[in-house]
């Protein structure tokens, strides 16, 4: 178990000196918050992620859940977490104060799922899970099912899940045949099966409340023909829980995230599984967007977080570990030093905190967007919602993918130790790949970026992010060391831009296989400039912080830690953009015009 596995240096500097979320007082809805709410917050999410979830990190992998007699049994601390959850207010903390909640901003309440994540992966889901789903039926419900689930399942009572994948429809919701037949009552009976469904049954709590994909009978074709609806595990009738018809087939075995259940799920096998529709017939799949596009976010925090917990169980070990002497070093009797001495060894621990603190601010940043799309009017909010849009599968996707690669690197920086059980990285490898799968996978977020979110309003998301990236390169100062990174990025930019309007006028072409062929590779280039922007706009503000001469040792090794870790990504991460645009812009089609065939 990691000692240390986030830094909350780094979350104030992010959240007050970078991003000055407390600037969202000035708005009437968060009016009663301010930067001591916000800290205690924090503050209490630590407290309880130290007391109750780190401690049991390696024991949830250990000892998985069981499924025995149509049950999925659970480590015994989900159901005390839980209680906590609810008890705390950290399922409903989103939510207005009529409802229950505290009105905490997406951008503070994201870093407490940081926190609890980092902490303890697989306990974190369960809250925030149902938080999602207890939204659905917030926004769009009626007033009876608000009235009938949703405090139970802020209570931490009963858990919320996303239903949507069958085993023919994967990422292919168009495809979804789970079928919702209207009965002359106040629900439909709905058939079908589900799965892949995070926490979709367990003993932790009474009740598993489901926000599920159907198809209403005679429903139109495709995905303008999903519905959603509320399906319970059990039902009341009469003031006691019964069974809803909702069988739980089996649970899938995951190489990670152990503590958390995934389930199959058959629902109507004696016809009697009882499905409340949620807003309107056939806009379904719009509703759920809500929740997934919120979970996107989520995924690419969840990413970071154990990315976090990676690196400092990697940082922690080269601190402590003798081994080999300088390079320079000829004589073997001299005494060996700490591995973090090696340049490669440093090389490895700067990759991990230049995509970690990389991601992390651009996924704060992202949740302000959202905070302030909320609370703004016109313009204003017309621009937060585009940037929002265009910059999700960019936050979904490359925390996601790259905490793969550093959880690789911690367990490089541990050797042959860190192949092993008895250390934490391998978990926390194990962990985190399912992020780049979670809610959409790479390849869509890819197909998103530039088949829909690239050309949305002729293109003018873009634009607006453009303009944000040239305001960071107009304000760095003439004396600023990163002078020569205002360059490249300006550079980098433009290469954006112009590989940019090749693709889209491919798309002009009547060209839509070829414009979208490899849009996960321009998912790539356009992920790694904005990851550099993120660090530019960080090191500037480190470079500002450090004119004071006040500063303790602490605060001059943290503000120089990231101007370095900007230099380290403008030399080391962003040039890959170069191969990326190599391959873009040229003309051939090679895994268009391939035979499947020459891959047996």
């Amino acid at each position: 178990m990691p000692r240390q596995y986030l830094n909350p240096r780094n979350i104030q500097f992010i959240l007050h000196e970078v991003l000055e979320i407390s600037s969202l007082s000035n708005f009437a809805y968060y009016q009663d918050h301010s930067k001591e709410t916000f800290d205690m917050v924090l503050e209490a999410a630590k407290q309880l992620a130290d007391k109750h979830l780190l401690p049991y990190l390696t024991e949830m992998d250990r000892k998985p859940p069981q499924y025995e007699n149509g049950e999925i049994h659970v480590h015994p601390k989900i159901k005390e977490l839980m209680k906590l959850y609810g008890e705390g207010g950290w399922i409903s903390a989103s939510s207005t104060y009529e409802e229950g909640g505290q009105q905490l901003p997406l951008v503070v309440g994201n870093m407490v799922g940081f926190i609890f994540g980092a902490a303890n992966y697989s306990a974190s889901i369960f809250p925030f899970l149902t938080t999602g789903a207890a939204n659905l039926i917030r926004n769009f419900g009626s007033e009876e099912l608000k009235k009938q689930y949703i405090p139970k399942m802020y209570e931490g009572q009963w858990q919320g899940t996303m239903a949507l994948t069958e085993p023919q429809a994967g990422s292919s919701l168009s495809d979804v045949q789970t079928t919702a037949t209207p009965t002359e009552k106040d629900y439909y009976l709905v058939k079908g099966q589900k799965v892949f469904i995070s926490a979709g049954d367990h003993t932790g709590l009474d009740n598993v409340v489901h926000l599920m994909l159907a198809r209403i009978k005679d429903a139109p074709a495709g995905v303008k023909g999903i519905s959603l609806f509320v399906v319970p595990k059990k039902r009341l009738e009469n003031g006691q829980l019964v069974s809803n018809d909702v069988t739980t087939a089996g649970m899938f075995h995951k190489m990670g995230y152990k503590g958390a259940p995934i389930a199959h799920l058959i629902m109507g096998e004696k016809e009697e599984c009882r499905a409340y529709l949620v807003g309107e017939p056939h806009k379904g799949l719009s509703y759920m967007f809500q929740m997934m596009n919120e979970a996107r976010l989520g995924v690419g925090m969840s990413a970071v977080s154990i990315a976090s917990a990676a690196y400092y169980a990697s940082l922690e070990y080269a601190n402590e570990r003798p081994q080999g002497r300088p390079l320079s070093s000829k004589n073997p009797a001299l005494p060996q030093v700490n591995i973090i001495e090696h340049p490669d060894v440093r090389r490895m621990l700067l990759f991990q905190k230049a995509v970690i603190e990389g991601s992390f601010a651009l996924l704060a940043q992202c949740s302000l967007y959202a905070d302030l799309e909320r609370v703004s009017e016109g313009e204003d909010k017309e621009k937060y919602f585009l940037l929002l849009d265009l910059l999700t599968p960019i936050a979904k996707s490359y925390p996601s993918e790259m905490s793969v690669l550093t959880t690789s690197a911690a367990i490089q920086c541990l050797g042959g130790y860190g192949y092993l059980e008895d250390y934490a990285p391998e978990q926390f490898f194990r962990d985190t790949r399912i992020h780049p799968i979670h809610e959409g996978t790479t390849g869509i977020q890819g197909l998103d970026l530039l088949g829909r979110k690239i050309t949305m309003h002729n293109g003018k998301a873009l634009t607006l992010l453009i303009d944000e990236m040239r305001k960071t390169i107009v304000s760095v100062p003439h004396w600023s060391d990163l002078r020569i990174r205002k360059h490249e990025f300006a550079e980098a930019i433009q290469h954006l831009h112009a590989v940019t309007i090749h693709l889209t006028d491919l798309i002009k072409e009547n060209k839509p296989e070829v414009f979208l062929a490899d849009a996960t590779l321009y998912l790539d280039y356009f992920s790694i400039v904005t990851i550099a922007w993120i660090w530019l706009t960080q090191g500037l503000v480190a470079e500002k912080a450090l004119l004071n001469t006040e500063l303790s040792e602490d605060d001059k090794n943290f503000y120089q830690g990231k101007i370095l870790t900007v230099h380290y990504f403008f030399e080391y991460e962003l040039p890959k953009i170069q191969a990326l645009h190599h391959r873009l812009v040229s003309n051939d089609r090679l895994t268009i015009n391939m035979k499947s065939e020459y891959l047996n």
